[in-house]
């Protein structure tokens, strides 16, 4: 079907200032929104109130208001500028929460406009968390125990009768604004409190605790013609506990066996046509039970997100792009993908590498600040990497994140030197046990000293519940940096005389130059040199979204060390 004619005029919520929670992705999904519907040739207009973003470049609406995002500036543009329609899936929690507010003060009744790419009552469905709940059990997904709860004595109420631990989420609140984990009846009072203050509804979910569990994240898309499709799974290395915007996260997911992928496609299909999305992507969180294999479903955001701009950039397929011309009524198999220029968006993209993502966090200018990650988030950014495995996109993804380290660990910048592993004393062993028990912002590099530390993958794996198959990865690295060090130049001038076999290995785990030659105790231009004279050298491999099944109009590169070249060189200066 063609896109809607009785719309002409869209008002466009930007996500407002970037903040912790609430970062630039939402700045370029809300760019491409912007294009997507100048392409289609609607009238656009902005409202954002952070001037700093490319959103509200001149250029890119036909009108910008750089106003504050409130109820009543929005009205006031509404009655202005006459819009038919409001778009407030591209502008984060903010962009719901601001169209679910005018239409409860009758705003977008009074003045006739519709919001488009989630209806109001496909958004009360999966903010509230009562109505979500009750729609989750009409269509046999497991939920956490739970309660609502809107005074301090309700809450506490309901989280005597489920019992400890448990975890708070705060109703229409943005990355995870107010959540907490709480283990006693001093805490809850505690977090209660915040949590109802800092709900714009005063509502919030008392929940039955799955710390440890696993999180798996699907991002899905629907269409007005009921096409329904998964763009990528999402794997959260880190277990429940952790909000998943601080979380390292690999894409497509790693140790899912395919019957248990095929489970949480269908769960997502009908979780996406019970909440009512008809013309949109929404981010499905699961936690599923590392023992028994049960299934729960978290939550469920009808809109862009972070992991949604993961996704995107994961796989190369134009998320914001799509999802606001499905808004204005065309269908997936309508919808051309920009990337390939020759198929339809109706397809799901295959990948043939490994994604990851990790945060950035600055601790460092909050010296009050508690280093620990739990459901609140608290990164100030994040990088992606892609690789060809786990192993070499980790590395390439701790290198991104500008906290001066060139890999897992093996840079001479170790808080914990392998001198002190060989032989560790019990106070260091603690330390090391307690950084893997307590979720922080080191735990990646901890995990590897353990390792150094002889402590056991079974007993890495009680402590942080990561599941083995990563800490397995991380072993494997740390038994070839072993492998390497058998190599060791006397001194640092002489040639490197490590294996051109061992030496490829090592780069294609990732290994940076200047990690091999602090392994080898040698110099970063030796190792450069060793490599050429073997042939060593990266190739760069496309995101297309395809596998290479069909030849991309606009694809994007990675490099890797591997055979077989595609970047395409180009004439142009």
């Amino acid at each position: 079907m063609p896109r809607r004619k009785d719309i002409k005029k869209v008002l466009m919520i930007g996500s407002g200032p970037i903040v912790i929670g609430q970062a630039c992705e939402f700045d370029y999904s809300g760019s491409q929104a912007c294009k997507a519907l100048k392409e289609e040739g609607y009238f656009t207009i902005l409202v954002n109130s952070n001037p700093a973003t490319i959103m509200t470049d001149p250029g890119l609406a036909d009108v910008t208001y750089i106003e504050p995002l409130n109820v009543d500036i929005l009205t006031k543009i509404i009655a202005k500028e006459k819009p038919d329609a409001i778009l407030p899936t591209l502008g984060g929690q903010t962009g719901l929460n601001l169209a679910f507010f005018l239409m409860k003060q009758g705003i977008l009744k009074k003045y006739g406009v519709e919001s488009i790419g989630a209806s109001i009552a496909a958004i009360s469905c999966a903010e509230d968390r009562k109505l979500f709940k009750k729609a989750m059990q009409e269509i046999d997904v497991d939920v956490p125990k739970s309660g609502i709860a809107n005074t301090l004595k309700e809450g506490i109420k309901i989280g005597l009768a489920i019992g400890f631990p448990l975890i708070l989420r705060p109703a229409y609140c943005l990355g995870g604004s107010g959540g907490a984990t709480v283990y006693n009846q001093e805490e809850l009072e505690i977090a209660l409190d915040k949590g109802l203050e800092v709900s714009p509804v005063h509502q919030i979910l008392v929940e039955q605790s799955v710390l440890g569990w696993k999180e798996i994240e699907f991002e899905v898309m629907r269409d007005c013609a009921d096409n329904v499709i998964m763009i990528t799974s999402m794997e959260n290395v880190d277990p429940m506990g952790v909000h998943t915007g601080d979380s390292m996260v690999v894409a497509p997911s790693q140790t899912l066996t395919a019957e248990e992928y095929n489970n949480f496609v269908n769960l997502s299909k009908r979780i996406i046509r019970k909440i009512g999305i008809t013309g949109g992507g929404a981010n499905i969180q699961f936690g599923q039970n590392p023992d028994n294999g049960n299934i729960v479903i978290i939550e469920v955001n009808p809109r862009l997100s972070r992991s949604s701009a993961l996704a995107s950039k994961a796989t190369g397929f134009p998320i914001a792009r799509v999802a606001t011309k499905l808004a204005v009524g065309l269908t997936l198999p309508e919808v051309m993908n920009q990337v390939t220029g020759k198929t339809t968006s109706f397809f799901e993209p295959t990948v043939d590498y490994c994604v990851f993502k990790i945060c950035r966090f600055a601790f460092e200018k909050f010296p009050r600040a508690e280093r620990i990650l739990n459901t609140s988030m608290r990164a100030v950014g994040e990088a992606m990497s892609i690789g060809r495995s786990f192993k070499e996109a980790l590395q390439k993804g701790i290198r991104s994140i500008e906290i001066s380290r060139f890999g897992l660990g093996a840079d001479g910048k170790d808080k914990i030197t392998d001198e002190m592993l060989k032989a560790p004393e019990n106070g260091l062993l603690k330390i090391i046990r307690d950084k893997i028990r307590i979720p922080n912002d080191e735990r990646i590099f901890y995990l590897r000293y353990a390792i150094k530390a002889g402590i056991s993958v079974d007993e890495i794996y009680e402590l942080s519940h990561i599941d083995r198959w990563f800490i397995n990865n991380i072993k494997e690295l740390a038994e070839l940096e072993d492998k390497i060090r058998k190599y060791r130049c006397s001194n640092g001038d002489e040639e490197i005389r490590i294996p051109a076999d061992l030496l490829r290995e090592a780069k294609e785990d990732g290994f940076s130059d200047r990690q091999l030659a602090y392994m080898l105790n040698s110099k970063e231009d030796k190792v450069r040199e060793a490599r050429k004279k073997n042939n060593i050298k990266p190739v760069f491999k496309l995101v297309d979204t395809c596998a290479g099944e069909f030849n991309a109009k606009q694809p994007y590169f990675y490099s890797t060390y591997e055979s077989g070249e595609e970047a395409r060189p180009s004439k142009n200066k």
